[in-house]
């Protein structure tokens, strides 16, 4: 981390392509937010580099935090080859991870976790939310890089209240918060799984895409090969282009979208309606307004 004298400039660091972070980033955000350390928020170890590979390649200062360990209670939601106990698994998960992100140029000490089991941090959102405030007081990045609300995983929904929460608590206890930017993941849409795009904003803001060039393309799918316990269910994602926008306004107590969420199609223990009760008294323990608060 640099001192507080020493801002990092986004811009300095170009791709391949001659595209800097600022390039990409500039229309969607205050300069104010292209001038400081990065850190991108994932829900599980992998998400990081689906969404977000190009930015921590060419985003000097970058720092990642896992909201989980990426290792189920349930062992059948394991990878098949899985190690046979969750916390060898979890183990591994974070080795994978801490390969891929070497590969972008992130060193072993600019990855943190919040340590909440797969599947399980919407039960956790006050705890996961206070020590993410802790990080930001400590790491002061200026831009913080989160999974959007759509409803496409428990966790990465997880992973945006806790981000949205945090930056809410540090505003109103008076300190400047990072701006929020999000990466694509995942949800649903006419009945099918959709990746690497947003569900549409209501006002309809602009969206940055960076279309990879061959040696991008290369980068990406060698960080994703580090992650050998997900590849089954990494094959599944595009990996020719990123897509970023700025965080719309949530309201956590409503669903992300009409008709039946992403991970309601699958035979996991969360529903949309038992999330959005947990999310609303996270809210009510937090002491922030159900309605969007930045």
């Amino acid at each position: 981390m640099l001192p507080p004298d020493e801002p990092i400039q986004l811009g300095e660091r170009e791709n391949e392509h001659g595209r800097t972070v600022a390039d990409v980033l500039g229309p969607l955000l205050q300069p104010e937010a292209l001038r400081g350390p990065i850190l991108v928020v994932a829900a599980h170890p992998d998400d990081e580099v689906l969404g977000a590979s190009w930015l921590l390649r060419h985003g000097p200062g970058c720092h990642v935090v896992h909201v989980t360990d990426g290792a189920p209670r349930d062992a059948s939601l394991r990878a098949p080859d899985a190690p046979h106990t969750r916390e060898a698994y979890a183990r591994l998960r974070e080795r994978e991870a801490l390969a891929a992100l070497a590969l972008a140029g992130v060193p072993p000490n600019h990855l943190f976790s919040l340590g909440a089991a797969d599947q399980e941090a919407t039960q956790h959102l006050v705890t996961l939310t206070q020590c993410l405030v802790a990080l930001l007081k400590a790491l002061r990045p200026t831009l913080l890089v989160v999974h959007p609300y759509e409803g496409g995983h428990p966790d990465h929904d997880a992973a945006a209240f806790v981000s949205h929460a945090a930056v809410a608590l540090m505003a109103r206890s008076g300190r400047t918060p990072p701006a929020l930017l999000e990466m694509t993941s995942y949800h649903r849409r006419q009945e099918a799984r959709v990746t690497g795009d947003f569900l549409p904003a209501p006002d309809g803001r602009l969206v940055a895409t960076v279309s990879f060039t061959e040696a991008e393309h290369a980068a990406k799918r060698r960080m994703l090969t580090c992650h050998a316990s997900q590849a089954r269910l990494l094959e599944t994602f595009s990996v020719e282009q990123e897509r970023y926008r700025a965080a719309p306004r949530y309201d956590f107590t409503r669903p992300p979208h009409k008709g039946t969420l992403q991970y309601e199609t699958h035979e996991w223990r969360m529903t949309g309606t038992r999330w959005r009760e947990l999310a609303r008294q996270a809210l009510e323990e937090l002491k922030l307004p159900e309605a969007p608060w930045h």
